[in-house]
């Protein structure tokens, strides 16, 4: 990938800072430990605070309290954090070269943007539509009738089936498959009859979905994940979710099907959410919970225990098996506390 470079004064106006300091050309990112002098770098969390003041960053990005700690340039931002997630764009160079390769298989009617590229292997089936600056990497399949908006980033080894709908921005990495069938049966005298999966995928824009992450079709009503949802990898959709705008979810996650996830809501990783539940906007579930129950307020939730010594959790592990117990002999001494009272009180 070619080098690029930015003036900070240039870098300071793309994210509204105030540079503090030379304006010099800033040819990548990097940490506060490694970046070098011709590189820009970041705090944005306090316990790094200690490596600012010996960082060889050409520029910081910096909140205003910590301005005097930096030994060079500074961009002065309201949010460190933000401003390098803006900047790090800058650098990702995504160019794109339009064009249709020969080994590519596109349907005669497939209808395809002149600006947008598709790369070696591609498979375009009948019908589908491909928008303005759509790059689609090698080896990856659209289906029939699929919609894939403009400026969406396809990576290769991506199967898109029929009638799914992906917006605009959007970013699907290496080995997504979207729109496979949800997992439906109805069982039959000890035997499983397959039942028909006849929705579709719904994604709206700047949605990014992670490398082997799967969203099923829906059984009639649509699976949709609306506007600006990021799902990271190897994480399972099944048929019929909804997850509202803005949300996020963590690696090797799995929502069961039909349940509906609110707006804004973040669920950590390897968490599971059961089927048919309704989960509250602005609602954030912490790692490895289990979400058996709808939530209707929004909050931190968690299930499970902590790590502990192995000892320990051996001893935790038995107390937990006589909690019924437990519960029915304490149970009987309140009754037998009450008695005891009422006595005294004739």
């Amino acid at each position: 990938m070619a080098s690029r470079s930015f003036s900070s004064a240039y870098i300071a106006d793309c994210v509204q800072g105030r540079l503090v300091g030379s304006d010099l050309e800033v040819d990548g990112i990097g940490t506060l430990a490694n970046a070098t002098s011709s590189q820009l770098s970041f705090l944005a969390n306090s316990r790094y605070r200690s490596s600012l003041t010996t960082a060889k960053a050409g520029v910081v990005l910096v909140g205003e309290a910590d301005l005097p700690l930096v030994p060079n340039s500074a961009i002065v931002v309201a949010n460190p954090y933000l401003a390098y997630a803006k900047i790090s764009q800058l650098y990702a160079g995504n160019q794109l070269s339009s064009g249709v390769a020969k080994s590519a298989a596109v349907a005669v009617d497939a209808v395809i943007s002149s600006s947008a590229q598709i790369c070696d292997g591609v498979v375009i089936e009948s019908g589908a539509q491909i928008g303005d600056s759509v790059y689609i990497g090698p080896n990856s399949v659209i289906g029939a009738g699929a919609v894939i908006g403009n400026q969406t980033r396809i990576a290769a080894n991506v199967s898109i089936y029929n009638d799914v709908q992906i917006g605009e921005n959007c970013r699907i990495h290496s080995g997504a498959v979207i729109g496979a069938d949800g997992f439906g049966f109805a069982p039959d005298g000890g035997r499983w009859e397959k039942i028909a999966q006849l929705g579709r995928v719904i994604i709206g824009n700047d949605v990014e979905v992670g490398a082997g992450t799967t969203i099923d079709r829906g059984a009639l009503d649509d699976t949709l994940i609306e506007d600006g949802v990021k799902l990271d990898n190897q994480i399972q959709i099944a048929h019929n979710v909804i997850i509202g705008e803005n949300s996020a979810i963590a690696g090797g996650c799995a929502i069961a099907g039909s349940t509906r996830i609110g707006k804004q809501c973040t669920i950590a990783g390897m968490s599971g959410v059961t089927g048919h539940l309704e989960i509250a906007d602005g609602t954030h579930i912490t790692a490895m919970t289990l979400v058996s129950r709808s939530i209707t307020e929004p909050g931190a939730y968690s299930s499970g225990t902590a790590v502990e010594p192995h000892r320990q959790w051996k001893r935790n592990a038995v107390r937990f098996r006589q909690l019924d117990e437990l519960a029915k002999r304490v149970s009987e001494l309140e009754k037998l506390v009450e008695q005891l009272s009422s006595k005294d009180q004739d």
